[in-house]
C-alpha cells in the first residue's frame, strides 16, 4: 500500500515537472501567438500615454529572463499625427511576466531603450523638455495627484495618491535633439542612465550620463514625493550636475506649479570661470574671465526671481560673503547685491562683467561690450585688501553697474600709496561707437610709489602729493583709447626730492653746449619745496600748460608736449634762480625778451623718449654756485 502511494506521488511530481517544462517550452510559441505585437504596443501606450508603434516583429527570449525584444519602436503624440515622434528607439527590451503571458496578458516592470532619439522643445521658462503625453497611466496619476494637492497644498493627503506601478526605464547610447530653423540639432549625445520609480506614490530617482557641448556630464535627481512635485505641490528634491568645467548641486524643496519655487541649499564650483562661460555659450567676454570660482548659498527662487542669502563666494581662492538678488522678469536678467572680501583681485573680478583687458594677453585687443546686451548688474563690493594689477589697495569700497549699454565701475574709497585713491571706469555704448571714460584722483599719496606703479620713473618728485587724471575717448580697441583720448592731468607735490637729477652737473653740461643724455646727470637728488603740473590731453598727447619745480635756490620749468602712447618727448625748459621770472624760449631757440636784470637762466630742449631722454642747450647761462 505504501509502495503504491510512493509510485503515485512520483508520477504526480513527474507530471507537474513535465507540464512546467512544456509550459516553459511553449512560452515563445504562446508569446508569438497571443502576446502579439499590437498587444505589446497597446500596453506600452497605456503605460506611457504616447501612441506606440512597432515596425519589427517581436522576438521572445526565455533565458536568462523572459523578455520581449522590439525593434524600430516609435512613441508619438496622439493628438499631433503630423508631428515627428517624441521618441524613436532602434530596440526596446521589455521584461515580461511569464505567468501573465500564460494568461494572455502583458505585464512588465522594466523597459530598456537602446539607441533612443528623444525630441525636446524649448519651453517658455527656457528649459528643453519633451512634449507631455495627453493620457496614459502617468498622466492620469498626475491629474489625480493634482486634485489631492489642490485640496491641501501645504499638507496633501499622501494616502490618496495613486499607487499604479511604474517600474524601471533604462536607456543606452541615446541622444537628445531639437528643431531649430527647420533642422534637427543635437543637444546631447551618448545618453545612458535609468529612471527608478517603483510606484506612483513612492520615491523616484534619475541617473543619466551623456556628452553635452563636447564635455561628459552626469545628472542625478531624486525626490521622496515625485508625484506631488509633478502635480504642482512642494516636494523634497536633490539634484546634482557634474562636468569637468563645473559642478552644481541643490538640496531642498521645489515646486513645479504655475508659481514654481525653489528653497534650499545650492552649491556651484568651477576651476575656471573662463572655461565655463565659453562652454555655456553665455556670450559674456569669456576671454577675460577670472579663474576658479565656488559659491555656496541659501537659495529662494520664485516668479522669475532668486535670492541668495548667506552666500559664500571664493574667487581664485579669495573668500567673500554677502547676498545676491537675481531677477529674470525684465528683458535682461538683473543681478544686484553686496559682496565683502578679505582679499580680491579687482581686475580679474570685473573682467567677468566689464570689458577689462584680459589678464595675461599680449598687447591690447578689441573691447567686447556685448555683455551690456545680456545683463543688468548692480553690485556693491568691499575688500579689506585688493589688487588692481600691480597696485595694492586696502579698505576698498566699490560698485559695479551695467545697464542699458552703460557699464560703470567705481572705487569710491580705497587706501593706496599711503593716501586715498578714487577711480572710475565707464563704458557707454552709443550709435557712433563705444565711448570710454577714465577718472583717477589720488590724494596725499607717496608720489614716488605712485609714479613707479604708473610706469613713470624719470624725474618724478618724491614726497606727498595729489594727482588727478581724466581721459575720454572712443573705445573700439584698447590702444585707440589712449591714442585718441582727450582730457586733463594735474598734480601738486609737497616738500620732497627730485631724484635722478644732479643739478650742478646738469647746469655744467648745459653751459658747455652740445647734446647730452639725462642719464649722464642722473646721479643725484634735488631737495624741493614743491611742484605743480597741469596738462591738457588731446589724442593721447599731453601739452604742458604748467610744470614747475621749486627748490630753495632754483625754479625749474618745462613746457611742450609728451606722448603717452608713443612715449616721445618734445619739451623746452629752463632753470632760473628763485625769485627771477623765467623767459620762455621761441621755436628758434632764442629767448623772448629776457629780463635784463636776470640773465642767469639756463634754457634747454628735452627730446627722445621717456626711458632715455636727451638734453640740448638752447642758450648759454651762468651756472649757480
Amino acid at each position: 500500500m505504501r509502495s503504491s502511494m510512493i509510485r503515485r506521488g512520483v508520477w504526480a511530481v513527474g507530471v507537474a515537472v513535465l507540464v512546467l517544462a512544456l509550459a516553459v517550452a511553449a512560452l515563445p510559441l504562446i508569446a508569438s501567438t497571443r502576446i502579439v505585437r499590437d498587444r505589446i504596443a497597446w500596453e506600452l501606450s497605456a503605460w506611457s500615454g504616447f501612441r506606440v508603434t512597432i515596425d519589427g516583429s517581436p522576438r521572445i527570449e526565455v533565458w536568462p529572463k523572459f523578455q520581449a525584444i522590439l525593434s524600430d519602436v516609435t512613441l508619438s503624440q496622439w493628438t499631433e499625427t503630423d508631428a515627428p515622434p517624441v521618441i524613436v528607439a532602434d530596440r526596446v527590451e521589455v521584461d515580461l511576466s511569464a505567468m501573465a503571458a500564460l494568461r494572455g496578458d502583458v505585464a512588465f516592470s522594466t523597459a530598456r531603450l537602446v539607441r533612443p532619439t528623444i525630441r525636446v522643445e524649448r519651453t517658455a521658462s527656457g528649459f528643453y523638455l519633451p512634449p507631455l503625453p495627453s493620457g496614459g497611466r502617468i498622466a492620469r496619476s498626475i491629474d489625480t495627484a493634482r486634485v489631492v494637492v489642490g485640496a491641501n497644498p501645504q499638507k496633501p493627503d499622501l494616502g490618496k495618491l495613486p499607487s499604479d506601478p511604474f517600474g524601471v526605464v533604462e536607456f543606452r547610447d541615446g541622444r537628445v535633439i531639437t528643431s531649430a530653423g527647420g533642422k534637427d540639432t543635437e543637444i546631447l549625445s551618448s545618453l545612458s542612465g535609468q529612471v527608478n520609480w517603483a510606484a506612483m506614490n513612492s520615491d523616484a530617482s534619475l541617473t543619466a550620463t551623456g556628452i553635452w557641448r563636447g564635455e561628459s556630464v552626469q545628472v542625478d535627481f531624486s525626490s521622496a514625493r515625485p508625484l506631488v512635485l509633478f502635480a504642482g505641490g512642494g516636494a523634497p528634491v536633490t539634484l546634482s550636475f557634474k562636468a569637468a568645467p563645473a559642478t552644481f548641486s541643490f538640496d531642498g524643496v521645489a515646486s513645479m506649479s504655475d508659481n514654481a519655487y525653489f528653497d534650499g541649499q545650492a552649491k556651484f564650483a568651477a576651476p575656471s570661470l573662463r572655461r565655463v562661460l565659453e562652454w555655456s555659450q553665455a556670450g559674456i567676454a569669456p576671454g577675460a574671465a577670472i579663474g576658479s570660482v565656488s559659491v555656496s548659498s541659501k537659495v529662494t527662487a520664485s516668479a522669475g526671481r532668486a535670492k541668495f542669502e548667506n552666500t559664500t563666494v571664493a574667487l581664485d581662492n579669495n573668500p567673500g560673503m554677502g547676498a545676491l538678488d537675481f531677477s529674470f522678469a525684465e528683458a535682461r536678467p538683473v543681478i544686484a547685491g553686496t559682496l565683502a572680501f578679505d582679499t580680491l583681485d579687482l581686475r580679474s573680478f570685473l573682467s567677468a562683467f566689464t570689458p577689462i583687458a584680459p589678464t595675461g594677453q599680449a598687447g591690447p585687443g578689441e573691447i567686447d561690450t556685448s555683455f551690456a546686451d545680456r545683463i543688468n548688474l548692480d553690485l556693491r563690493l568691499s575688500a579689506a585688501h585688493a589688487t588692481a594689477g600691480p597696485v595694492q589697495l586696502a579698505d576698498v569700497a566699490a560698485t559695479a553697474q551695467v545697464k542699458n549699454g552703460l557699464a560703470v565701475f567705481d572705487i569710491s574709497d580705497a587706501s593706496a600709496f599711503g593716501g586715498n585713491v578714487q577711480s572710475s571706469l565707464r563704458f557707454d555704448r552709443k550709435p557712433e561707437g563705444t565711448q570710454v571714460e577714465m577718472r583717477l584722483l589720488a590724494s596725499d599719496v607717496d608720489t614716488g610709489a605712485f609714479a613707479t606703479a604708473a610706469g613713470m620713473t624719470r624725474l618724478v618728485p618724491a614726497g606727498t602729493g595729489t594727482v588727478s587724471v581724466i581721459l575720454k575717448g572712443p573705445g573700439k580697441a584698447w590702444d585707440s583709447i589712449f591714442e585718441n583720448a582727450d582730457g586733463s592731468f594735474s598734480a601738486t607735490f609737497g616738500p620732497g626730492s627730485l631724484n635722478g637729477l644732479n643739478l650742478p652737473a646738469f647746469l655744467k653740461h648745459n653751459e658747455q653746449g652740445g647734446f647730452f643724455a639725462l642719464d649722464d646727470v642722473a646721479d643725484g637728488s634735488l631737495p624741493i619745496d614743491g611742484a605743480e603740473i597741469k596738462a591738457s590731453i588731446s589724442k593721447g598727447v599731453a601739452r604742458l600748460d604748467k610744470a614747475e619745480v621749486n627748490s630753495q635756490k632754483y625754479k625749474i620749468w618745462l613746457s611742450g608736449i609728451a606722448s603717452y602712447t608713443g612715449r616721445g618727448l618734445a619739451l623746452s625748459g629752463g632753470i632760473v634762480p628763485t625769485g627771477q621770472p623765467p623767459a620762455q624760449p621761441q621755436a628758434n631757440g632764442q629767448t623772448a625778451n629776457p629780463p635784463p636784470q636776470a640773465p642767469n637762466q639756463s634754457l634747454f630742449f628735452v627730446g627722445g623718449n621717456w626711458s632715455s631722454p636727451f638734453i640740448s642747450p638752447i642758450s648759454r647761462g651762468v651756472s649757480g654756485q
